[in-house]
């Protein structure tokens, strides 16, 4: 009988490979008042990430809101891997937008929290998964925008919002084709079946990025940032997934694999500085051709910012 995961020391040990130690994964939260407890202010986030990393053998701890920055940088340091989950559309303001009439509710504090995780982490190479939301503050760091409402932006594309309750969360949606030579496809296969549940979505391509994975319209579903250990960002919600889905489950193992490691070795020598110079390349790239419009289609990412 195979030992539980949450009851072991040390995640399973791959053939011909020595045992590794739990990572520590860290999950920010969102936040939002509480109904039972007359308005106190809570910090929330869905069960479902924190059961699936514990259940695979990760240590998950909460990261809360409203940190000062020396904080939340002193928490990111202790961190072996960074996960970034779903939640509420991003600001524009942090793409160089204007708000879209279709836009969510943004939370200015919790992108404040997350961008600067995921730019920490992206900086140092540290292992990253970011799911829905996730997916959207990795290509925002790294220099990219988004399309703020697929369906008035994009009206070309096929549905990509079935949310809950209207639809169950682990609804197979659509298909992805996913390159062979990525990450994604060591996990998933060259193509797999997913559940969609945004209104948004990648328009142009962040620094260092990779489209690892496309709906069958056309859409970005996944970048990789291929110089780095382990980037990998995906437009589902593949937690609702691993539940009965072994491929789902593999994404998440590779990932808690890749934060056991010693990652550090395997980052380029001055990448810190290299990633904040193309990301800035790729910002100004950008406002310079966007003419005071929303865009209508993806521009090509710059040879030099790959």
């Amino acid at each position: 009988m195979i030992p539980d995961p949450r009851n072991r020391m040390h995640l399973a040990a791959q053939p011909g490979k020595p045992p590794t130690k739990r990572p520590l994964i860290g999950v920010p939260t969102g936040r939002e008042k509480s109904q039972r407890f007359f308005g106190l202010p809570l910090y929330i986030m869905n069960q479902t990430y924190v059961r699936v990393l514990e259940n695979l053998g990760a240590l998950p701890v909460m990261i809360p809101l409203q940190m000062s920055e020396e904080t939340l940088f002193g928490i990111f340091q202790r961190l072996d891997g960074l996960f970034l989950p779903g939640g509420e559309d991003l600001d524009p303001g942090a793409y160089g937008q204007e708000r879209h009439p279709q836009l969510g509710a943004p939370d200015k504090e919790r992108d404040r929290t997350e961008l600067l995780l995921a730019r920490w982490a992206l900086e140092t190479g540290m292992p990253l998964l970011g799911v829905c939301r996730g997916i959207q503050v990795i290509n925002v760091v790294c220099g990219g925008t988004l399309y703020q409402d697929l369906h008035s932006q994009r009206p070309d594309l096929a549905k990509h919002d079935y949310f809950p309750p209207t639809f169950e969360r682990f609804r197979v949606s659509h298909q992805v084709t996913i390159e062979p030579d990525s990450r994604l496809a060591r996990a998933l296969g060259s193509q797999h079946e997913v559940n969609s549940m945004h209104h948004q979505g990648i328009a142009d391509l962040g620094a260092g990025l990779r489209v690892v994975a496309r709906a069958e319209d056309g859409l970005a579903e996944a970048v990789e940032m291929p110089m780095l250990p382990f980037v990998v960002g995906v437009q589902w919600h593949p937690e609702e997934m691993a539940k009965t889905d072994q491929h789902s489950s593999s994404l998440f193992e590779e990932f808690l694999r890749a934060a056991a490691a010693d990652w550090r070795s395997q980052v380029p020598a001055d990448w810190g500085e290299h990633f904040d110079q193309v990301c800035s390349m790729r910002r100004a790239s950008i406002a310079e051709t966007e003419a005071g419009t929303l865009p209508t289609a993806p521009r090509p990412v710059e040879q030099a910012c790959r």
